[in-house]
C-alpha cells in the first residue's frame, strides 16, 4: 500500500466516515428528519417551483436553477460513473447501501450547509452575492484560521480532483470510444472551458443551466433502459447490497470476502464525492443564488443530494450489479493479487454494463455522458478554486493566473497517468471537510432556527421578506 493510500485511509476511516454520518444524523434529528417527513415541502419548493414558471426576479445573483445547476455541475462528475464503479469494485455491493445512507443523512447536512451559506453571504465586487464555508466560518464563528485551512485545501482539490481527474477521464473516454488523440482532446477541452470560466459565475451559471439538466436526463434514460433490461436481476442485486452492507465479512468464494468496513469506507467516501454534502464546495454556488430566505435555498441543498446520489449514482450502481459484468470473486482475487491496473474497473466497468443492453453503442454512450459530466465539473470546480484563492490571498489579482494554471492542468491531465490523483482528491476532500464539519456542527442551531421560521410562515414557495435572512 502506498503512502497516499495509507494517508487517505487514515483520514477517512474512521474519522471522516463517522464525522459525516454523525453530523448528518445530528442535522436530521435537529430538523425532525425533515428530508423524510417534510418531503412535500422541499419537493414543492424545488420541483414545484420549476413547474410553476414565474417572472425573473430583479434581485442580484444567479437564479435558483442556475445555482443548483452550477452546484450539480461539480457534483455530477466522473464520480457518478467511474466513482460508483470503483466503490463497488473495492468495497463490494454493500458500498451502495452506505452510499445511500450517506445520501439520506447528507440531505440535511446539505440543507444546513446551503442555509448557512446564504445566511452569512456578502455582496461581491460585481454586485452579486458570494459566500460559502470560508465566509460563515469567519462571520458566523469568528474564526478566520479555520476558513484559511478550508480555502487552502479547496484550491488544492480544485486542481487535483476537480481538474486533473476530470480532464483525464474525458481524454481516456474519447480515446477508448472513438480513438481520438488525448492531447488534442485536452487542448480542445481547455479552450472550451476557458471560454466559459472567463465569463465568471454568471456565464458558468447560464451554461450549467442548459447543460446539467440535459446531461442528467440523458444518463438517467440510458441507465434506466439498462436496469429495465435486467429487471429480473434486481432482487439479487438488492440482496447483495444489503448482505454486503451488514455482514462482518461477506464471503464470495475461496475464503475471500468484502468486509463491512470496506463497504462503509468506499460507500460513504464516494457518496460524499458525488453529492459534496458536508464538503463545503457546492455551498459557494448556492450562496450566489437570488433567494428571499436562507432556508429556501436549503431546500435546493436537499434536492441536490437527492439527484446526485439518490438518482444518478443509484442508476449506475444498479446497472452494474444487474448486468452481470461485475464478478465479485474476480474483483477480490484481483485485489488480493495486486493487479488492479489490469482489471476492468471504473468507467470501463460502467461501459460494459451499458453495452449489455445498448450493444456497440454502450461504450460511446458512457463516453459521451462522461464527457458531459466531467466538463460540467470543470466549470463548477474552477469557480470554487477561484473563490477560495481570493479568500486565501485577500485579493483577486491572482484570479487570471489561477485560470491559466487550471486550463494548463486540463491539458496535462488529459495525457498524464493520474492513478494517484484519485487518492490525492480523497485526501484534499477530507482536509476540506474537517473544518467544514466542525463549523456546521457549531452553527447548526442557527440553521435549525431559520428552517423553523421559514416553515412556520406557511408560505409554500418560501416568499419571505428578504430582510428576514438577517433576523
Amino acid at each position: 500500500m502506498t503512502f497516499l493510500e495509507r494517508l487517505g485511509n487514515w483520514i477517512w476511516d474512521p474519522w471522516l466516515l463517522g464525522g459525516f454520518l454523525l453530523l448528518g444524523l445530528w442535522c436530521s434529528v435537529g430538523t425532525g428528519f425533515f428530508q423524510l417527513f417534510g418531503w412535500r415541502r422541499w419537493l414543492g419548493a424545488t420541483v414545484g417551483a420549476l413547474l410553476r414558471p414565474k417572472a425573473r426576479k430583479k434581485g442580484d445573483g444567479l437564479t435558483q436553477l442556475q445555482a443548483l445547476s452550477t452546484a450539480l455541475a461539480s457534483t455530477i462528475g466522473t464520480g457518478s460513473i467511474a466513482g460508483v464503479a470503483t466503490a463497488i469494485f473495492y468495497g463490494g455491493p454493500g458500498a451502495v447501501f452506505w452510499m445511500w445512507v450517506s445520501a439520506l443523512l447528507g440531505m440535511m447536512t446539505g440543507c444546513v450547509e446551503k442555509t448557512l451559506a446564504v445566511r452569512y453571504r456578502r455582496k461581491s465586487r460585481e454586485g452579486g452575492w458570494e459566500g460559502g464555508p470560508m465566509v460563515y466560518m469567519t462571520q458566523g464563528l469568528g474564526f478566520r484560521p479555520l476558513a484559511l485551512v478550508f480555502s487552502l485545501f479547496c484550491v488544492t482539490a480544485s486542481i487535483g480532483g476537480g481538474d486533473l481527474v476530470q480532464a483525464n477521464s474525458i481524454a481516456a473516454a474519447l480515446e477508448h470510444a472513438f480513438g481520438w488523440n488525448r492531447l488534442a482532446v485536452g487542448m480542445v477541452t481547455a479552450v472550451l472551458t476557458g471560454a466559459v470560466i472567463l465569463g465568471g459565475i454568471g456565464r458558468i451559471g447560464r451554461v450549467s443551466e442548459r447543460l446539467v439538466p440535459a446531461m442528467a436526463l440523458l444518463f438517467l434514460a440510458g441507465g434506466g433502459a439498462v436496469v429495465l433490461g435486467h429487471a429480473h436481476a434486481l432482487p439479487e442485486a438488492f440482496s447483495a447490497i444489503f448482505q454486503g452492507a451488514f455482514a462482518p465479512k461477506a464471503t464470495v468464494g475461496g475464503g475471500l470476502g468484502y468486509s463491512m468496513a470496506a463497504a462503509m469506507r468506499y460507500g460513504v467516501a464516494r457518496g460524499v464525492f458525488t453529492n459534496e454534502a458536508g464538503l463545503g464546495s457546492s455551498a459557494m454556488a448556492h450562496a450566489a443564488a437570488d433567494v428571499d430566505h436562507p432556508a429556501e435555498e436549503g431546500m435546493w441543498g436537499i434536492f441536490e443530494v437527492f439527484v446526485a446520489t439518490g438518482l444518478v449514482c443509484t442508476v449506475t450502481a444498479l446497472a452494474i450489479l444487474t448486468s452481470g459484468v461485475y464478478d465479485p470473486q474476480v474483483a477480490l482475487a484481483t485485489l488480493e493479487a495486486g493487479t488492479v491496473e489490469d482489471a476492468m474497473v471504473g468507467a470501463a466497468l460502467s461501459a460494459a454494463a451499458f453495452s449489455t443492453v445498448l450493444g456497440r453503442w454502450g461504450g460511446p454512450f458512457v463516453a459521451v455522458c462522461l464527457l458531459l459530466f466531467a466538463f460540467s465539473s470543470l466549470l463548477g470546480w474552477s469557480y470554487y478554486g477561484q473563490q477560495s484563492l481570493a479568500f486565501l490571498t485577500g485579493t483577486r489579482r491572482w484570479t487570471g493566473l489561477y485560470r491559466l494554471c487550471f486550463l494548463l492542468f486540463i491539458v496535462v491531465g488529459s495525457v498524464g497517468d493520474v492513478g494517484a490523483v484519485w487518492q490525492v482528491a480523497d485526501i484534499c476532500n477530507g482536509m476540506m471537510a474537517l473544518p467544514n464539519l466542525v463549523a456546521l456542527l457549531l452553527l447548526s442551531p442557527e440553521a435549525f432556527r431559520l428552517l423553523r421560521a421559514w416553515t412556520e410562515r406557511g408560505e409554500e414557495s418560501g416568499h419571505i421578506p428578504r430582510k428576514a435572512a438577517a433576523d
